[in-house]
């Protein structure tokens, strides 16, 4: 049977009607659309590979010494820099770091043309922020429990917010969400409702 029937305002000319898939064949189509999407792993690792290539020049030019290592770690591409004399490339509060990493994510873009999650970490900084977040993280969840109110965090960038956000998920009788505009976002710790 051929369909006949003139299209909505909301479907476009070139959309074809198709019959409703069945639960079991959307999630199906999802899944293989959710697998196209994401990037293999050689994908990732190729654009660590130029955000490297990036980086050493970069390093170059300021006459720094580094060590550079690329690697694929939680389905994003992974570029540390470890070495003596790299606090400036980290600035205050991070910075400095943010700001290169997009940079290397630019350099990454315009040569893949795809954009990237690529995570730029200097002198181990982000792992030790992460340490820094998790114990501010679980200090709010503490105070939330003991007064029931919520606790307001200082702005953070989104790394830094994310790492947060994780520690909190993780712990029962809290929620956390994130209010406030760039660069004064912040997180709010406060108890779940029942």
């Amino acid at each position: 049977m051929t369909d006949t029937s003139i299209p909505s305002a909301d479907q476009s000319l070139d959309e074809e009607t198709v019959p409703a898939a069945t639960t079991e064949e959307a999630e199906e189509t999802q899944a293989e659309a959710r697998e196209k999407k994401a990037p293999a792993d050689s994908d990732l690792f190729r654009q660590s590979e130029i955000a490297a290539d990036y980086v050493e020049g970069l390093l170059d030019i300021l006459d720094y010494d580094g060590d550079i290592d690329e690697l694929v770690s939680g389905g994003r591409p992974v570029v540390e820099v470890v070495g003596g004399r790299l606090q400036n490339l980290v600035g205050q509060r991070g910075a400095t770091l943010e700001a290169l990493q997009e940079l290397a994510r630019l350099a990454v873009f315009r040569q893949t043309g795809s954009p990237s999650r690529l995570l730029l970490d200097v002198g181990g900084y982000r792992a030790a922020r992460r340490k820094e977040l998790a114990a501010v993280a679980k200090n709010a969840v503490e105070k939330v429990k003991e007064h029931g109110e919520p606790v307001r965090l200082e702005p953070m960038s989104a790394f830094e917010r994310k790492c947060v956000h994780d520690v909190v998920n993780a712990m029962s009788g809290v929620e956390s969400e994130s209010e406030g505009v760039e660069p004064n976002r912040r997180i709010v710790v406060r108890p779940v409702a029942d």
